[in-house]
Protein backbone atom coordinates (compact mmCIF):
# COMPACT_ATOMS: atom_id res chain seq x y z
CA UNK A 1 0.00 0.00 0.00
CA UNK A 2 1.24 3.34 -1.09
CA UNK A 3 0.32 6.52 1.09
CA UNK A 4 0.32 10.08 0.35
CA UNK A 5 -0.33 13.17 3.00
CA UNK A 6 -1.90 16.39 1.59
CA UNK A 7 -0.72 18.99 3.80
CA UNK A 8 -3.35 21.38 4.57
CA UNK A 9 -1.94 21.97 8.72
CA UNK A 10 -4.94 20.65 11.05
CA UNK A 11 -7.00 19.88 7.76
CA UNK A 12 -4.05 17.29 6.19
CA UNK A 13 -4.81 13.84 5.96
CA UNK A 14 -3.94 10.54 4.05
CA UNK A 15 -4.19 8.43 0.68
CA UNK A 16 -3.77 5.36 1.13
CA UNK A 17 -3.63 3.73 -2.41
CA UNK A 18 -3.27 -0.38 -3.01
CA UNK A 19 -5.18 -3.44 -3.83
CA UNK A 20 -8.01 -5.06 -1.76
CA UNK A 21 -8.09 -2.03 0.88
CA UNK A 22 -11.34 -1.45 -0.06
CA UNK A 23 -12.71 -3.75 3.21
CA UNK A 24 -10.04 -3.21 5.58
CA UNK A 25 -11.42 -2.68 9.08
CA UNK A 26 -7.76 -1.39 10.14
CA UNK A 27 -7.83 1.80 7.83
CA UNK A 28 -10.90 2.41 8.56
CA UNK A 29 -10.27 1.92 12.50
CA UNK A 30 -7.49 4.21 11.69
CA UNK A 31 -10.09 7.24 10.23
CA UNK A 32 -13.07 6.76 12.61
CA UNK A 33 -13.23 7.84 16.56
CA UNK A 34 -14.53 4.75 18.34
CA UNK A 35 -17.96 3.76 17.95
CA UNK A 36 -18.74 6.67 15.73
CA UNK A 37 -22.11 6.78 13.93
CA UNK A 38 -21.49 6.78 10.06
CA UNK A 39 -23.87 6.71 7.56
CA UNK A 40 -22.51 4.97 3.70
CA UNK A 41 -23.33 7.03 0.84
CA UNK A 42 -23.63 5.15 -2.39
CA UNK A 43 -25.64 4.81 -6.04
CA UNK A 44 -27.23 1.87 -6.80
CA UNK A 45 -24.52 0.64 -9.03
CA UNK A 46 -22.23 0.46 -6.44
CA UNK A 47 -24.39 -1.00 -3.74
CA UNK A 48 -24.49 -4.15 -5.35
CA UNK A 49 -20.54 -4.35 -5.59
CA UNK A 50 -19.13 -3.22 -2.58
CA UNK A 51 -21.74 -2.12 -0.13
CA UNK A 52 -22.08 -5.19 1.51
CA UNK A 53 -17.91 -5.28 1.71
CA UNK A 54 -17.63 -2.27 3.53
CA UNK A 55 -20.35 -2.30 6.14
CA UNK A 56 -18.63 -4.92 7.11
CA UNK A 57 -15.83 -3.70 7.65
CA UNK A 58 -17.64 -1.03 9.17
CA UNK A 59 -18.88 -3.53 11.86
CA UNK A 60 -17.46 -2.31 15.14
CA UNK A 61 -19.56 0.91 14.38
CA UNK A 62 -22.55 2.28 14.13
CA UNK A 63 -23.70 2.35 10.27
CA UNK A 64 -26.16 3.09 8.32
CA UNK A 65 -26.46 3.49 4.58
CA UNK A 66 -28.37 6.05 1.75
CA UNK A 67 -28.14 5.08 -2.16
CA UNK A 68 -29.01 7.41 -4.51
CA UNK A 69 -29.65 6.89 -8.29
CA UNK A 70 -26.78 6.56 -10.37
CA UNK A 71 -25.43 9.68 -12.74
CA UNK A 72 -24.55 13.14 -13.54
CA UNK A 73 -28.05 13.82 -14.18
CA UNK A 74 -29.00 13.69 -9.82
CA UNK A 75 -25.96 15.53 -9.04
CA UNK A 76 -28.73 18.15 -8.03
CA UNK A 77 -30.23 20.05 -4.84
CA UNK A 78 -32.85 17.11 -4.66
CA UNK A 79 -30.66 14.40 -4.08
CA UNK A 80 -28.22 16.63 -1.99
CA UNK A 81 -32.40 16.80 -0.04
CA UNK A 82 -32.69 13.42 0.18
CA UNK A 83 -29.35 12.75 2.15
CA UNK A 84 -29.91 15.21 4.64
CA UNK A 85 -33.59 13.65 4.89
CA UNK A 86 -31.81 10.37 5.83
CA UNK A 87 -29.59 11.60 8.25
CA UNK A 88 -32.36 13.75 10.52
CA UNK A 89 -34.66 10.57 9.57
CA UNK A 90 -31.70 8.30 11.29
CA UNK A 91 -30.87 11.18 13.97
CA UNK A 92 -27.47 11.42 12.97
CA UNK A 93 -25.66 14.50 15.41
CA UNK A 94 -22.65 16.59 15.05
CA UNK A 95 -20.14 13.80 15.98
CA UNK A 96 -21.32 11.93 13.05
CA UNK A 97 -19.84 10.70 9.72
CA UNK A 98 -20.40 10.31 6.29
CA UNK A 99 -18.72 8.01 4.19
CA UNK A 100 -18.90 8.94 0.24
CA UNK A 101 -18.55 4.98 -1.27
CA UNK A 102 -18.77 5.74 -5.41
CA UNK A 103 -17.67 8.12 -7.93
CA UNK A 104 -17.10 11.83 -8.64
CA UNK A 105 -20.91 12.25 -8.32
CA UNK A 106 -21.76 10.38 -4.86
CA UNK A 107 -18.18 11.87 -3.56
CA UNK A 108 -19.10 15.89 -4.42
CA UNK A 109 -22.64 15.42 -3.17
CA UNK A 110 -21.04 13.09 0.06
CA UNK A 111 -19.23 15.55 0.86
CA UNK A 112 -21.56 18.58 0.45
CA UNK A 113 -24.37 16.81 2.84
CA UNK A 114 -21.15 16.56 5.12
CA UNK A 115 -20.29 20.19 4.71
CA UNK A 116 -23.45 21.27 5.27
CA UNK A 117 -25.26 19.22 7.86
CA UNK A 118 -25.43 20.51 11.46
CA UNK A 119 -23.00 23.27 9.98
CA UNK A 120 -20.31 20.83 9.12
CA UNK A 121 -19.76 17.06 10.29
CA UNK A 122 -16.48 14.79 8.93
CA UNK A 123 -16.94 12.60 5.74
CA UNK A 124 -13.81 9.99 4.59
CA UNK A 125 -13.57 9.39 0.53
CA UNK A 126 -13.74 6.01 -0.83
CA UNK A 127 -13.97 6.49 -4.33
CA UNK A 128 -14.95 3.93 -6.72
CA UNK A 129 -13.96 5.22 -10.15
CA UNK A 130 -10.72 5.86 -11.70
CA UNK A 131 -11.80 9.95 -12.32
CA UNK A 132 -12.89 9.99 -8.80
CA UNK A 133 -9.32 8.19 -7.34
CA UNK A 134 -7.19 11.06 -9.06
CA UNK A 135 -9.00 14.42 -9.12
CA UNK A 136 -12.49 14.56 -7.35
CA UNK A 137 -11.66 12.94 -4.20
CA UNK A 138 -8.88 14.82 -3.34
CA UNK A 139 -8.91 18.49 -2.77
CA UNK A 140 -12.01 18.66 -0.52
CA UNK A 141 -14.46 20.57 -3.52
CA UNK A 142 -17.83 19.43 -2.95
CA UNK A 143 -21.21 20.64 -4.46
CA UNK A 144 -23.93 20.01 -6.87
CA UNK A 145 -24.84 21.21 -10.64
CA UNK A 146 -27.22 24.16 -11.99
CA UNK A 147 -29.57 23.54 -14.71
CA UNK A 148 -27.79 27.00 -15.59
CA UNK A 149 -24.03 25.67 -14.78
CA UNK A 150 -21.94 22.83 -13.79
CA UNK A 151 -21.10 22.88 -10.02
CA UNK A 152 -22.46 26.18 -9.21
CA UNK A 153 -23.94 25.58 -5.86
CA UNK A 154 -21.21 23.89 -3.12
CA UNK A 155 -18.69 24.41 -0.49
CA UNK A 156 -14.86 24.08 0.71
CA UNK A 157 -14.70 20.57 2.74
CA UNK A 158 -12.01 18.49 2.79
CA UNK A 159 -11.95 14.78 3.83
CA UNK A 160 -10.05 12.85 6.79
CA UNK A 161 -9.20 10.54 4.29
CA UNK A 162 -9.16 8.72 1.18
CA UNK A 163 -9.04 5.19 0.54
CA UNK A 164 -8.06 4.55 -3.27
CA UNK A 165 -8.18 0.65 -4.39
CA UNK A 166 -7.09 -0.27 -7.37
CA UNK A 167 -8.88 -3.40 -7.53
CA UNK A 168 -12.46 -1.75 -7.65
CA UNK A 169 -11.27 -0.39 -10.85
CA UNK A 170 -11.54 -4.20 -12.46
CA UNK A 171 -15.23 -3.77 -12.56
CA UNK A 172 -15.24 -0.31 -14.04
CA UNK A 173 -16.69 0.12 -17.69
CA UNK A 174 -14.36 0.86 -19.88
CA UNK A 175 -15.96 4.09 -20.94
CA UNK A 176 -15.66 5.31 -17.53
CA UNK A 177 -12.16 4.13 -16.97
CA UNK A 178 -10.87 6.16 -20.21
CA UNK A 179 -12.99 9.32 -18.53
CA UNK A 180 -10.91 8.81 -15.38
CA UNK A 181 -7.52 9.16 -17.76
CA UNK A 182 -8.33 12.77 -18.81
CA UNK A 183 -8.03 14.02 -15.89
CA UNK A 184 -5.13 12.02 -15.47
CA UNK A 185 -3.77 13.54 -18.75
CA UNK A 186 -4.55 17.04 -17.10
CA UNK A 187 -1.66 16.44 -14.61
CA UNK A 188 0.99 16.07 -16.73
CA UNK A 189 0.32 18.98 -19.19
CA UNK A 190 -0.44 21.56 -16.26
CA UNK A 191 3.22 20.46 -14.52
CA UNK A 192 4.20 17.21 -14.90
CA UNK A 193 5.50 17.06 -18.28
CA UNK A 194 7.72 13.63 -17.66
CA UNK A 195 4.43 12.26 -16.49
CA UNK A 196 3.03 13.20 -19.29
CA UNK A 197 5.88 11.34 -21.78
CA UNK A 198 5.31 8.24 -19.84
CA UNK A 199 2.07 8.55 -20.25
CA UNK A 200 3.15 8.59 -23.87
CA UNK A 201 5.13 5.29 -23.80
CA UNK A 202 2.54 3.27 -21.08
CA UNK A 203 -0.80 4.00 -22.05
CA UNK A 204 -1.19 0.61 -23.38
CA UNK A 205 -0.43 -1.09 -19.93
CA UNK A 206 -2.55 1.70 -18.13
CA UNK A 207 -5.31 0.55 -20.81
CA UNK A 208 -4.87 -3.03 -20.02
CA UNK A 209 -5.36 -2.11 -15.77
CA UNK A 210 -2.15 -3.93 -14.68
CA UNK A 211 -1.79 -3.22 -11.16
CA UNK A 212 1.66 -1.76 -11.02
CA UNK A 213 0.70 1.16 -14.23
CA UNK A 214 -2.50 1.85 -12.30
CA UNK A 215 -1.11 2.46 -8.89
CA UNK A 216 1.97 4.87 -10.88
CA UNK A 217 -1.33 6.84 -12.26
CA UNK A 218 -2.74 6.88 -9.34
CA UNK A 219 0.01 8.08 -7.02
CA UNK A 220 1.65 10.19 -9.67
CA UNK A 221 -1.91 12.25 -10.09
CA UNK A 222 -2.50 12.44 -6.55
CA UNK A 223 1.14 13.68 -5.60
CA UNK A 224 0.53 16.57 -8.45
CA UNK A 225 -3.52 17.49 -7.00
CA UNK A 226 -1.76 17.32 -3.25
CA UNK A 227 0.98 19.54 -4.04
CA UNK A 228 -1.14 21.91 -5.47
CA UNK A 229 -4.19 21.87 -3.12
CA UNK A 230 -1.98 22.54 -0.26
CA UNK A 231 -0.11 25.19 -1.71
CA UNK A 232 -3.81 27.35 -2.48
CA UNK A 233 -6.58 25.51 -0.88
CA UNK A 234 -9.54 27.12 -1.78
CA UNK A 235 -8.46 28.11 -5.48
CA UNK A 236 -6.80 31.59 -4.81
CA UNK A 237 -4.84 31.39 -7.73
CA UNK A 238 -2.24 28.06 -8.62
CA UNK A 239 -5.00 25.71 -7.77
CA UNK A 240 -7.06 27.09 -11.24
CA UNK A 241 -5.57 25.81 -13.39
CA UNK A 242 -6.49 21.78 -11.99
CA UNK A 243 -9.32 22.96 -14.67
CA UNK A 244 -7.12 22.30 -17.50
CA UNK A 245 -10.46 21.92 -20.63
CA UNK A 246 -12.79 22.39 -17.53
CA UNK A 247 -14.02 25.04 -18.74
CA UNK A 248 -14.96 23.85 -22.23
CA UNK A 249 -15.81 20.63 -20.97
CA UNK A 250 -18.32 22.03 -18.60
CA UNK A 251 -20.57 23.91 -21.07
CA UNK A 252 -20.38 20.95 -23.25
CA UNK A 253 -21.44 18.79 -20.69
CA UNK A 254 -24.63 21.93 -19.57
CA UNK A 255 -25.42 22.12 -23.55
CA UNK A 256 -26.17 18.25 -23.37
CA UNK A 257 -27.92 18.58 -19.84
CA UNK A 258 -25.40 16.39 -18.37
CA UNK A 259 -26.34 12.98 -20.71
CA UNK A 260 -24.88 11.38 -23.59
CA UNK A 261 -21.41 12.52 -22.40
CA UNK A 262 -19.57 11.99 -19.23
CA UNK A 263 -17.47 14.60 -17.44
CA UNK A 264 -14.16 12.94 -18.33
CA UNK A 265 -15.38 12.69 -21.54
CA UNK A 266 -16.31 16.41 -21.84
CA UNK A 267 -13.27 17.50 -20.13
CA UNK A 268 -10.53 14.93 -22.48
CA UNK A 269 -12.51 17.29 -25.63
CA UNK A 270 -12.12 20.33 -23.73
CA UNK A 271 -8.44 19.59 -22.95
CA UNK A 272 -7.88 19.50 -26.69
CA UNK A 273 -9.80 22.56 -27.43
CA UNK A 274 -7.54 24.11 -25.26
CA UNK A 275 -4.34 22.89 -26.69
CA UNK A 276 -5.59 24.21 -30.31
CA UNK A 277 -6.50 27.65 -28.41
CA UNK A 278 -3.16 27.73 -27.28
CA UNK A 279 -1.42 26.94 -30.73
CA UNK A 280 -3.59 29.62 -32.33
CA UNK A 281 -2.60 32.64 -29.18
CA UNK A 282 0.89 31.23 -30.73
CA UNK A 283 1.80 30.19 -27.10
CA UNK A 284 1.59 26.32 -28.01
CA UNK A 285 3.60 24.57 -30.57
CA UNK A 286 1.13 23.17 -33.17
CA UNK A 287 3.37 19.35 -32.84
CA UNK A 288 2.46 19.30 -29.01
CA UNK A 289 -1.25 19.92 -29.47
CA UNK A 290 -1.20 17.17 -32.18
CA UNK A 291 0.62 14.91 -29.39
CA UNK A 292 -2.30 15.91 -26.45
CA UNK A 293 -4.94 14.74 -29.01
CA UNK A 294 -3.28 11.21 -29.77
CA UNK A 295 -2.80 10.50 -26.28
CA UNK A 296 -6.53 11.60 -25.43
CA UNK A 297 -7.85 9.14 -28.62
CA UNK A 298 -5.00 6.59 -27.58
CA UNK A 299 -6.91 6.95 -23.63
CA UNK A 300 -9.98 5.94 -25.62
CA UNK A 301 -11.73 9.31 -25.22
CA UNK A 302 -13.32 11.52 -28.14
CA UNK A 303 -12.22 14.90 -29.47
CA UNK A 304 -15.35 15.29 -32.13
CA UNK A 305 -18.16 17.46 -30.50
CA UNK A 306 -22.03 15.96 -31.73
CA UNK A 307 -23.12 18.27 -34.57
CA UNK A 308 -25.87 19.50 -33.13
CA UNK A 309 -23.25 22.01 -30.66
CA UNK A 310 -22.47 24.97 -31.93
CA UNK A 311 -19.93 27.57 -30.86
CA UNK A 312 -21.60 30.53 -29.99
CA UNK A 313 -23.97 28.49 -27.33
CA UNK A 314 -21.04 27.35 -25.96
CA UNK A 315 -19.14 30.48 -26.01
CA UNK A 316 -22.30 31.35 -23.77
CA UNK A 317 -22.59 29.01 -21.58
CA UNK A 318 -18.57 29.26 -21.05
CA UNK A 319 -19.49 32.86 -19.51
CA UNK A 320 -21.29 31.22 -16.48
CA UNK A 321 -18.02 29.84 -14.94
CA UNK A 322 -16.57 30.27 -11.57
CA UNK A 323 -13.44 31.80 -12.98
CA UNK A 324 -14.95 34.45 -14.48
CA UNK A 325 -14.89 38.15 -13.02
CA UNK A 326 -16.40 40.98 -13.61
CA UNK A 327 -17.89 39.62 -16.59
CA UNK A 328 -14.52 38.64 -17.74
CA UNK A 329 -14.15 35.29 -19.11
CA UNK A 330 -10.58 33.42 -17.58
CA UNK A 331 -9.20 30.45 -19.31
CA UNK A 332 -6.77 27.55 -18.53
CA UNK A 333 -4.06 27.55 -21.27
CA UNK A 334 -0.64 26.22 -21.98
CA UNK A 335 2.53 27.95 -22.64
CA UNK A 336 3.96 24.89 -23.32
CA UNK A 337 3.73 20.78 -22.20
CA UNK A 338 3.59 20.87 -18.33
CA UNK A 339 3.04 24.55 -18.22
CA UNK A 340 -0.37 26.44 -17.94
CA UNK A 341 -1.80 29.41 -16.57
CA UNK A 342 -4.90 31.08 -16.09
CA UNK A 343 -5.44 33.71 -18.80
CA UNK A 344 -7.80 36.73 -19.40
CA UNK A 345 -5.88 38.01 -22.43
CA UNK A 346 -6.89 35.64 -24.72
CA UNK A 347 -7.92 36.51 -28.01
CA UNK A 348 -12.20 36.42 -27.96
CA UNK A 349 -11.74 35.81 -32.02
CA UNK A 350 -9.55 32.68 -31.54
CA UNK A 351 -11.57 31.31 -29.03
CA UNK A 352 -14.34 32.06 -31.62
CA UNK A 353 -12.69 30.21 -34.22
CA UNK A 354 -11.36 27.25 -32.17
CA UNK A 355 -15.51 26.89 -31.04
CA UNK A 356 -16.66 26.85 -34.11
CA UNK A 357 -13.32 24.38 -35.89
CA UNK A 358 -14.47 21.74 -33.07
CA UNK A 359 -18.45 22.48 -33.52
CA UNK A 360 -20.89 21.56 -36.03
CA UNK A 361 -19.02 20.97 -39.19
CA UNK A 362 -15.78 22.19 -38.35
CA UNK A 363 -12.13 20.42 -39.30
CA UNK A 364 -11.22 19.52 -35.93
CA UNK A 365 -11.65 15.88 -36.93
Amino acid sequence: MREIKVELGPRSYPIYIGKGILTSRELYASLLPPAAQVMVVTNTTVKKLYLTGVRGALSDFRVGSCVIPDGESYKNLSTFNDIITELLKNRFDRGSWLLALGGGVVGDLTGFAAACYQRGIEFIQVPTTLLAQVDSSVGGKTGVNHELGKNMIGAFHQPRGVIADVGVLDTLPAREFSAGLAEVIKYGLIRDPEFFAWLEENIDKVMAREPGALETVIERSCLNKAEVVAADEREGGLRAILNLGHTFGHAIETALHYHSWLHGEAVGAGMVMAADLSVRQGWLQREDAERIKQLVLMAGLKTVLPARLKGANLRELMAVDKKARGGRLKLVLLKSLGHAEVVSDFDEALLRETLDAWTGKGVAA
